[in-house]
C-alpha cells in the first residue's frame, strides 16, 4: 500500500530559500515602519500629545462645569423644597408677610429664569416643557416691580425703616423672612428707575450696610455706591454725595462716571457755598435712615392725616365714645329679622356709620371667595374726565363681581343687605368682592359721583350711589383699616361683620365727609365684599329731606 507524502510544488524554491525571503520582507517592513514612526514623532507626535492634554483638560472642565451646574441645581432644589414645605403649610399666612410676597414675585420673575438658563446650557426636555407649561402663570416684571413698590408703600405708611423690613421685623409679628444685599439693591433699583430717589437712597443705603457687615452678595460695593451717590445728590445733599462718590473713586478709580460726577458735585457745592457765604461742612457721619430726608409731596393733600389714621394715630373716637351705642336692629320690623335681629354698633355719630355683627357666616364667606377667585382681576377706577374704567396706582387690589343668579348664597346675601338697611337692592350694583394682598390699598376717594362727573353712573340709569354696605370677610393681622380722614375715624376689619353708611344726604347732595380709604395691608390678606346701593327705588324707603344737609 502506497502512502501519500507531501512534495514541493513544481518550480517552487527550496523551503530554506522561501523562509529567507519572508524574513527579508519583514525586515524591510519593519525598517519602513520605524522610519515612518520616526518621521511622525518628529513632525506630529508632540502636537498630538499636547492636543491630547488639551482634550483631557477640556474634559475635566466639562466635568467640573457639569458638577458645578448640578450642585447649583441641587442647592436650588434643596432650598426651594424646604421653602415650599413651609409656604404651602399655610399659604395665606405665609403670603401675609409682605417680604415673603415680594420675594415670591422676585423668585418667579427673575430667579427661576436664571435657573432655566442654567439648565438650558445642557437642555433637559422634561424640565423645559414643564417650565413652558407653567410660565404662563408666572408673575412678570411688572408684578415684581409692583411688589417692590408695595413694600415701599408700607414703609411710608407705617413708618418702617429699611432695616426692619430687611430683617422681617413687622409690628406684632415674628418671622424668619429677610432681604439680602441683592434684594435691597434690587429694591433700590426699582425706585431709581422710577426716579423715586427718596426710596432709592433708603434701600441702597441698607444694601450697603449689609454688605459692609460682611454679608456675601453678587452686587458689588461700587455698584451700590454708584446708585447711592447719585440718588443722594438728587435729594439735594451735596456733601454726602461727594463723600460717597469719593468712596466710589477709591474703590474703582477707572469708573467711567465717578470722576466726572465728583468734579461736578464739588464745583456745584463750592458755588453754592460762595453764594451763601458759608464755610464747607463735611458730610454727616450719621447713617441715612427714615426721616433723614423729607419725603416728596404727591397728589394726595391729606396724605399725612390718612397715613396717621392707618397707623392708629390721630383717631378722634375717644371723645365721642359716650355718644356711641349698640342695639338690636330688626330692619324696621322685617319678618326675616324679628326672631333674630342684627347686632348693631355705632362706629361714628355724624355722619352715622354703623357696624353689624355676624352678618356673614364662615361657610358663606368661603363660598363667596370660592366663586370670586377665578374671576379676580385688577380693580379699576372711573376716570373722572372720560368716565372710562382704568387701573390706577392709588387702588391696588383685585376684584370680581357676583350676581344673585351665580349661587343661592349671593342671592341670600343680597336679600340680607336689603333686610338690614331697609333699602332696595334691585337697583344696586352687583356684589363686588375684593382682595387686598401685600401693600393692597385704596387711597382716599368718594363712593358717590360729584358734580364735576355728572355722567359717572349714567349708563346704569339708577342715579347716584346713595349708600355703601361693606362686608369684612377676613381678619387682618396688621393694617388694612377703613379710615375717614375728614373726621378722623378708623374702622378695623373683623371677619363676619359689616359697616354701613350713607354717601348722600336725603336731599341727594353728596356728603363730602364720607371720603374714605382702605389702608395698605401690612400683614395678612384682606377680603371684603361690598354693595353699592343706588338712588332709584329708594323714593319711599328714604324720602327726601327738607334741607340740603338732612
Amino acid at each position: 500500500m502506497e502512502l501519500f507524502t507531501l512534495r514541493p510544488a513544481p518550480h517552487s524554491p527550496p523551503k530554506r530559500v522561501h523562509g529567507w525571503m519572508l524574513c527579508c520582507s519583514l525586515l524591510y517592513l519593519l525598517i519602513f515602519l520605524l522610519f515612518f514612526l520616526s518621521l511622525l514623532c518628529l513632525g506630529q507626535m508632540t502636537d498630538l500629545l499636547y492636543t491630547e492634554k488639551e482634550l483631557v483638560q477640556s474634559l475635566r472642565e466639562y466635568i467640573k462645569a457639569e458638577e458645578t451646574k448640578l450642585a447649583s441645581v441641587k442647592s436650588w432644589a434643596n432650598k426651594l423644597d424646604a421653602l415650599t414645605r413651609v409656604s404651602t403649610t399655610d399659604p395665606e399666612g405665609y403670603l401675609a408677610h409682605p417680604v415673603n410676597a415680594y420675594k415670591l414675585m422676585k423668585r418667579l420673575n427673575t430667579e427661576w429664569n436664571e435657573l432655566e438658563s442654567l439648565v438650558l446650557q445642557n437642555p433637559s426636555d422634561g424640565f423645559i416643557s414643564n417650565m413652558s407649561v407653567h410660565r404662563q402663570y408666572f408673575p412678570d416684571e411688572e408684578d415684581e416691580t409692583g411688589a417692590a413698590k408695595a413694600l415701599m408703600r408700607l414703609q411710608d405708611t407705617y413708618q418702617l425703616d429699611s432695616e426692619a423690613f430687611s430683617k422681617g421685623k413687622l409690628p406684632g409679628m415674628q418671622s424668619d423672612a429677610f432681604l439680602t444685599v441683592d434684594d435691597c439693591f434690587d429694591m433700590g433699583k426699582t425706585a431709581y428707575n422710577d426716579a423715586d430717589y427718596y426710596h432709592a437712597v433708603l434701600w441702597m443705603q441698607q444694601s450697603l450696610k449689609q454688605l459692609d457687615a460682611g454679608e456675601e452678595a453678587a452686587t458689588t460695593k461700587a455698584e451700590i455706591l454708584d446708585y447711592l451717590s447719585y440718588s443722594v445728590y438728587q435729594m439735594g445733599d451735596l456733601p454726602r454725595a461727594i463723600e460717597l462718590t469719593r468712596r466710589l473713586v477709591a474703590i474703582d478709580p477707572s469708573h467711567q462716571r465717578a470722576g466726572g460726577n465728583l468734579r461736578y458735585f464739588e464745583k456745584l457745592l463750592f458755588k453754592q457755598l460762595n453764594e451763601l457765604n458759608q464755610a464747607y461742612q463735611p458730610a454727616s457721619e450719621e447713617p441715612i435712615q427714615l426721616g433723614t430726608y423729607n419725603r416728596p409731596k404727591d397728589h394726595l393733600p391729606e396724605r399725612e392725616t390718612y397715613e396717621a389714621l392707618c397707623r392708629g394715630e390721630g383717631i378722634k373716637l375717644v371723645r365721642k365714645r359716650s355718644r356711641l351705642f349698640c342695639r338690636y336692629q330688626d330692619g324696621f320690623r322685617n319678618p326675616r329679622l324679628l326672631l333674630k335681629p342684627m347686632k348693631e354698633e355705632d362706629e361714628w355719630d355724624s355722619p352715622h356709620i354703623v357696624r353689624y355683627l355676624d352678618v356673614l357666616s364662615s361657610e358663606e364667606i368661603d363660598k363667596i371667595k370660592e366663586l370670586a377667585k377665578p374671576r379676580l382681576a385688577r380693580a379699576t377706577v372711573r376716570d373722572p374726565k372720560t368716565g372710562v374704567l382704568t387701573t390706577a396706582q392709588y387702588r391696588v387690589s383685585k376684584s370680581a363681581w357676583l350676581e344673585g343668579e351665580d349661587d343661592p348664597v349671593i342671592a341670600r346675601v343680597n336679600q340680607r343687605i336689603e333686610d338690614i338697611t331697609g333699602l332696595t337692592v334691585d337697583t344696586a350694583e352687583l356684589l363686588q368682592v375684593a382682595n387686598y394682598g401685600v401693600g393692597g390699598q385704596y387711597e382716599p376717594h368718594y363712593d358717590f359721583s360729584r358734580r364735576d362727573e355728572p355722567d359717572a353712573f349714567k349708563r346704569l340709569g339708577t342715579g347716584n350711589r346713595v349708600a355703601t354696605f361693606l362686608n369684612y370677610m377676613s381678619d387682618v393681622t396688621a393694617g388694612g383699616a377703613t379710615v375717614f380722614p375728614d373726621f378722623g375715624a378708623a374702622i378695623w376689619p373683623r371677619k363676619g361683620t359689616a359697616v354701613f353708611w350713607y354717601n348722600l344726604f336725603k336731599s341727594g347732595e353728596g356728603d363730602y365727609r364720607t371720603r374714605h380709604a382702605a389702608c395698605p395691608v401690612l400683614v395678612g390678606s384682606k377680603w371684603v365684599s361690598n354693595k353699592w346701593i343706588h338712588e332709584r327705588g329708594q323714593e319711599f324707603r328714604r324720602p327726601c329731606g327738607l334741607t340740603e344737609v338732612d
